[in-house]
């Protein structure tokens, strides 16, 4: 018998251990924001990868250094990417070097849904590591195989502009009704060497991106094994490997660059679930990590700006839920991870670093009609050290209160408000720590505190018609924030902003409307204001000015009809203008863009089998825009892909 678990946010099926999430239900009474994208809305809203489904979320400000190839890193609120947490499958990833992920290694073709939580979300059931930052990015990868014994093959292949080419493959099957598992592959390879154009003065300078070529590939396999209806192990095994040129700053009059860069990355994760009656939850995860990056510049003599470095991790969760009855939760889990890193040489990275990371939370959760309130303290512990020599940073401790509360205003309308306070910190990255001339071992961590309130509307059916709202305002302090601004896109140079604030606001809709005749349309957009100004000294020339890359706007728009013939998107991104340094050098201002897209994509269908063409035309205006400074983005190109499944 399935019953509904509505302190915990999801659906039970007690007979088994199948949990699913009751993802409508979740999203609008969610006491802080949470934003939602699965396949269909991906589809539908014409996204073509995972920047693009980013930029479709409010709130978001993404990193892009130009092309297939270029790194991608995503930030929140204003927060920057190092407090931007990023899940995949239940497991956070872990970057100690930099503290950024490249969200470029992860590929849109395997991932069934992408959420954003802001603050702390109504499910508590999860590692203290996925609380101990202000916002969470969970990639949901694609379902695990039903339990029918046929096997299930996906292949897909996307050709595009600039010679871009990049094959697909997903086998699934179930061996037997306990044991299931799929084996995913992936390979991109992209010449990124698109025009473009530069103003000097009077001149317009047009030329093309050298030395960026992009050569891409990961495979990884997944297993879920019900070990009798309480229990569950599901695992991972994920290996990436992306060796690419970096094309490098755009220059008058000379687009030369040797630079190389070779990331690997494997790692491989268990997680196991199980639940005694209906009052208890056990889930334990673990994780190993390994990651190499291998730098070198092909124009220097003698290799003297060569460089590699090799991380590793091992991390472990272990989380206890508790429901003594329909209106209470509580939730302990506790997480441990040991970091380190080295370098291939002295003028890299300094003394070996490794750190080990005790995270502790207790959360209470409490629900009863219309009304929703959860509270949660975080304990955090850094202990830090070297090998070599006797400088290391200095260890961290802190407790992090956080609470939320969601009310339904009306009974008759899934009207709902809700607002929340995080506090949380941020312990400096290694990079920030121990890199040879920008490192510093006396760095304080960054301590934020943020506040939401909001509202979220609902009405209607997704069969026939419906309107979604949402409307959240934001204030957030930083005290001791360290804002990176990239020299190039390897290296970053630090600069500590004693103190940062945001205003802002987000704002989401999303509407649907079925026709006659298989005829449906949709509209989605979102709209985010933002000023993130510093306030550290009110007698410094840059007091009150706006944080580097950090935009005041941004937005997101899609029309779509699906129809019986060809399903058609329309659809834009854009931001305003925004300054690439703190100290807003006159002449520096990076202008701001909107960037328009069409998608067309039809579905055939017969018995198992089904096969499905897609046409994306990007940019379609030719619009010539930068994100990062002197980085310039792709001009007007097309993508085409062909997926078979059965």
């Amino acid at each position: 018998m399935a019953q509904t678990d509505t302190i915990a946010g999801k659906v039970h099926e007690l007979e088994g251990v199948t949990i699913t999430e009751s993802r409508q239900q979740h999203t609008v009474t969610s006491t802080s924001p949470l934003h939602l994208m699965d396949r269909k809305d991906m589809q539908t809203m014409g996204v073509t990868d995972i920047a693009d489904a980013l930029h479709r979320m409010p709130g978001i400000t993404l990193r892009d250094y130009g092309g297939a190839g270029g790194m991608k890193t995503v930030s929140v609120r204003g927060f920057g990417a190092k407090h931007t947490g990023v899940s995949y499958d239940g497991v956070m990833l872990s970057e100690c070097q930099s503290g950024e992920i490249d969200l470029s290694r992860y590929s849109l073709d395997n991932v069934d849904e992408l959420s954003l939580v802001i603050g702390d979300n109504d499910d508590i059931f999860i590692p203290a590591r996925q609380a101990s930052t202000p916002a969470v990015l969970s990639i949901q990868t694609l379902r695990k195989p039903s339990e029918d014994l046929k096997p299930h093959l996906t292949t897909q292949l996307k050709v595009g502009s600039f010679g871009y080419i990049s094959p697909f493959l997903r086998y699934e099957q179930s061996i037997n009704k306990r044991l299931s598992f799929s084996v995913v592959g992936e390979y991109t390879y992209a010449e990124n060497d698109y025009p473009y154009t530069i103003q000097n003065v009077t001149e317009t300078i047009r030329d093309r991106r050298t030395n960026s070529r992009m050569n891409t590939g990961h495979v990884e396999l997944n297993f879920l094994y019900r070990m009798n209806n309480r229990s569950r192990l599901t695992g991972k095994v994920y290996y990436y490997d992306n060796d690419r040129q970096l094309p490098g700053q755009v220059r008058y009059y000379t687009n030369l660059s040797g630079e190389t860069l070779h990331d690997r990355n494997a790692f491989g994760q268990l997680a196991f679930q199980t639940h005694w009656g209906e009052r208890f939850m056990l889930k334990v995860n673990g994780k190993l990590n390994w990651a190499e990056s291998v730098y070198r510049d092909l124009l220097m003599a003698g290799g003297v700006n060569d460089a590699s470095y090799w991380q590793r991790e091992a991390y472990t969760s272990a989380a206890l839920l508790y429901m003594p009855d329909d209106r209470w939760a509580f939730d302990y889990s506790a997480d441990y991870a040991f970091n380190n890193l080295n370098g291939s040489s002295w003028r890299t990275v300094v003394g070996k670093p490794y750190r080990h990371t005790i995270l502790q939370s207790a959360t209470a959760k409490y629900h009863h009609e219309r009304l929703t309130v959860m509270g949660r303290l975080l304990y955090s512990l850094y202990l830090n050290d070297t090998k070599e020599g006797d400088s290391s940073a200095r260890n961290m401790r802190r407790l992090s209160p956080s609470v939320s509360v969601s009310y339904r205003l009306l009974d008759d309308e899934e009207l709902y408000v809700r607002t929340g306070y995080k506090n949380i910190f941020r312990a400096p990255t290694f990079n920030e720590s121990y890199y040879y001339h920008y490192g510093s071992t006396d760095l304080l961590p960054e301590s934020t505190h943020q506040w939401n309130v909001g509202l979220t509307f609902m009405s209607g059916s997704p069969q026939q018609r419906q309107l979604t709202l949402t409307l959240d305002g934001y204030l957030n302090h930083v005290s001791d924030m360290i804002v990176a601004v990239p020299y190039n896109m390897f290296v970053w140079t630090c600069v500590n902003v004693s103190k940062v604030r945001t205003l802002g606001l987000d704002a989401t809709l999303k509407a649907c409307q079925q026709l006659t005749g298989g005829h449906r349309l949709q509209v989605a957009g979102n709209y985010t204001y933002q000023r993130v100004a510093n306030r550290n000294n009110p007698a410094s020339p840059n007091y009150g000015r706006q944080i580097a890359y950090m935009p005041e706007h941004t937005g997101s728009l899609s029309l779509t009809w699906e129809n019986p013939w060809v399903n058609l998107s329309l659809h834009g991104v854009g931001m305003s203008s925004r300054w690439p340094n703190n100290d807003h050098y006159e002449g520096t201002m990076i202008d701001g863009y909107i960037d328009c897209g069409v998608t067309l994509w039809r579905q055939f269908c017969w018995g198992r089998h089904k096969l499905e063409g897609q046409l994306d035309l990007k940019n379609v205006f030719d619009k010539q825009y930068e994100i990062v400074a002197r980085y310039p983005m792709p001009g007007r190109s097309f993508q085409f892909s062909i997926n078979y499944k059965f």
